[in-house]
């Protein structure tokens, strides 16, 4: 199991419907609206790193209203 933080941008005013949108999205564990550089956090999972590629470039950098995506995969040291 891969999983990932994706920070995301959105245009002005976005940010809510964007979390939610993508809150529904399967293989999304949580996806939230915060404050600072980035407008949405999301958590994701897939069963490998390609799965979790195909996630984020099908689906979640589908939703209307996002301006850049930035995927952080976890890591276990």
């Amino acid at each position: 199991m891969v999983q990932a933080y994706i920070l995301i941008q959105t245009e002005v005013g976005k940010a809510s419907t964007v979390a939610e949108v993508i809150g529904a999205i399967s293989g999304v564990l949580q996806a939230e609206d915060v404050t600072g550089p980035y407008d949405v956090i999301v958590r994701a999972q897939a069963d490998t790193v390609d799965e979790l590629g195909r996630l984020v470039v099908a689906k979640v950098q589908k939703v209307e209203g996002i301006t850049r995506t930035l995927t952080c995969p976890v890591v276990h040291i």
